[in-house]
């Protein structure tokens, strides 16, 4: 956002929203996420802000209305958020992809709303990490953190001891610019799989996990000519019981789903065209009118607006 804010839309529960309402962040905030970091049953807020190099946390009154920003550091250009508990306290911790010192930072958080010196993580001289997914990928009971690098054209992988540090990165060859990754279990074995948007390679990358912090080299689907795959999402979209994928392709205007078979292996894309000069930027999944189906949102930057897709069977 270029006015330095992030605004909230409440739902009515039938696919319609409140106006916005804003609240203000750092300069030019570029991703957020949600969790209760005061252990109130609130949620709130927290926003990885890139030109100033700070997260802005917003505590939640539980009415829609949040306190004003408290920041904390990280390290230069923070591109991407993500929230877990890292060292079993019970209480939420922060991790940030630092796209500009091509590092990590985790925030681990104090009984108090306040956030400990930080944790760096080196990601490799060039790596330009954008995204950050948090997940167990060892089924150790302890969270990990995954990385799409888009300089050096890989993920990244650091595996946590649940005790406030974390194994060196394993990394795994992606293809062109990952942009943006996701997680869930492809192929039903309750096991951790990941999914890379490939931006300039107009691919998606699937690894499967084995379960113990190691992947399957990459599969790779096509998300169709000159569509540059910017973000990408995971839900099953269609009732099966298996995980489908859904990408924002930038360069058509297009979002483009992929169809879960159950098996780690997915359907070609089918496109569902965005408009032109929309310049959708990100998608979240959820069931915005209460019909027990997954539905979209699509924010878009060109038209400054937000789009809702319903799912209709």
């Amino acid at each position: 956002s270029t006015d330095n804010s992030v605004s909230v839309l409440l739902g009515y529960g039938n696919r319609s929203f409140q106006n916005q309402t804003t609240f203000s962040t750092g300069s030019l905030p570029q991703s957020v996420a949600v969790g209760d970091f005061n252990n109130d049953t609130r949620l709130d807020i927290v926003v990885a802000n890139s030109n100033d190099n700070i997260v802005s946390v917003l505590l939640g009154y539980g009415n829609g209305s949040f306190q004003n920003q408290m920041t904390f550091s990280t390290g230069h250009y923070p591109y991407s958020v993500a929230v877990g508990d890292f060292n079993n306290d019970i209480r939420l911790d922060i991790v940030v992809a630092n796209y500009g010192s091509n590092d990590v930072s985790v925030l681990l958080r104090f009984i108090i709303i306040g956030f400990m010196n930080r944790i760096t993580l080196t990601a490799g001289h060039g790596s330009r990490p954008r995204s950050v997914v948090i997940a167990d990928f060892n089924n150790d009971s302890r969270m990990d953190v995954a990385l799409s690098n888009s300089g050096s054209y890989t993920i990244a992988i650091f595996l946590g001891d649940g005790n406030y540090s974390f194994s060196n990165l394993t990394t795994y060859s992606t293809g062109s610019t990952p942009m943006s990754i996701a997680v869930a279990d492809f192929n039903n074995d309750s096991r951790s799989d990941i999914v890379a948007a490939n931006y300039n390679s107009q691919t998606v990358s699937i690894f499967l996990g084995y379960g113990n912090g190691c992947f399957t080299n990459q599969s790779i689907y096509s998300t169709g000519p000159d569509s540059s795959p910017y973000f990408v999402a995971v839900g099953d979209f269609n009732n099966d019981t298996a995980i489908d994928i859904v990408v924002i392709t930038r360069g058509t205007n297009n979002l483009g789903i992929f169809l879960g078979y159950g098996n780690g292996t997915f359907s070609s894309v089918t496109l569902k065209a965005m408009g032109y000069g929309s310049n959708p930027f990100c998608v979240l999944i959820g069931d915005f009118n209460d019909d027990r189906k997954l539905d979209f949102a699509v924010a878009n930057k060109g038209t400054d607006s937000l789009s809702m897709f319903l799912q209709t069977c």
